[in-house]
């Protein structure tokens, strides 16, 4: 009868162990995949940016955002933590990827950032790169002659 007891107790912890880590394994697939959670660590990171709207990689690890006066943010999911980036205009490099739905992005003021993010769809990858590429173009230079037209001029 003892025997039985404790064959019982060992399966109820087994059970409780195996529910334990797919419990855990599925928080980590989940990434950044809850926009909620991306608000709130990106609104704790920096307070005085207001979000436009975000875009989520396909695998949810990273997270662009599109703030109110077009410059554009970045998360990235590190595990234990978020690594939120506010990207400086003209400090950020992209090439879309071989697969038409990423982008290759190199982030001059924080290279260890770099990747290659894959999204949903060319058109969510076309997005993010706008966004980019307003950012990029956001400010001409205070310093150009008055009769020099600059390419954020032009349109």
């Amino acid at each position: 009868m003892g025997i039985i007891v404790w064959c019982v107790l060992f399966a109820i912890v087994i059970f409780f162990a195996f529910v334990a880590t797919r419990l855990a394994a599925q928080n980590n697939e989940d990434g950044l995949h809850d926009t909620g959670l991306a608000i709130i660590e990106f609104g704790r990171a920096f307070p005085n940016e207001a979000i436009r709207q975000l875009q989520a990689t396909e695998n949810g690890q990273a997270i662009f955002v599109r703030l109110h006066d077009n410059k554009a943010g970045f998360m990235r999911n590190m595990s234990r933590h978020f690594a939120c980036h506010l990207i400086e205009p003209g400090r950020v490099r992209v090439v879309s990827s071989q697969t038409g739905r990423g982008l290759v992005i190199d982030f001059l003021d924080a290279p260890h950032q770099n990747g290659d993010f894959e999204f949903a769809s060319a058109k969510e990858s076309s997005e993010v790169a706008l966004w980019l590429l307003g950012n990029y173009i956001a400010e001409p230079d205070k310093d150009l002659p008055s009769n020099h037209i600059s390419a954020a001029n032009k349109h």
